[in-house]
């Protein structure tokens, strides 16, 4: 969680919301790790979850990610919750809840939608405080500003 807490630090200097994720393979070596850069790209897809997915899966030379793992800052949205549960990762790990935007234990409960192509395991709560303190600093800034 340290390394997607850099991304997400370095996605804030950037000015996008500091959200980071790394994606570690099979044998536990980080394969991707990406923050925010929905600003940067002009693209409202550009989600941390969503490029670490694209880099892993072309790297992988496929659509499917079958025994890895995400770690990411944040609870992800329902959109990147789709896209983990389409990659059928074995397991994602956030820090922060987020009772407003979240997808997988809040909002549409992504993984639990019999619609789901596969319910990866959910660890929430990894350096939660870490995690939410840089996400309300980020936002406490932008109101002074």
């Amino acid at each position: 969680m340290q390394t997607a807490l850099a991304e997400a630090r370095a996605a804030a200097a950037r000015d996008e919301v500091p959200v980071g994720a790394v994606l570690i393979d099979p044998h536990g070596r980080v394969v991707a790790q990406a923050g925010n850069r929905t600003r940067e790209l002009n693209d409202p897809t550009a989600h941390a979850e969503i490029l670490v997915l694209r880099e892993a899966c072309a790297a992988a030379g496929s659509e499917r990610l079958p025994g890895y793992t995400l770690y990411v800052t944040l609870e992800p949205c329902a959109m990147c919750a789709a896209a983990i549960a389409a990659t059928r990762l074995k397991a994602v790990c956030f820090g922060a809840s987020d009772p407003k935007s979240g997808g997988v234990l809040h909002g549409a409960r992504v993984f639990a939608h019999p619609q789901a192509h596969h319910a990866p395991d959910v660890y929430d709560g990894i350096a939660a405080d870490e995690c939410a303190g840089l996400l309300k600093a980020f936002f406490a800034k932008r109101r002074v500003s």
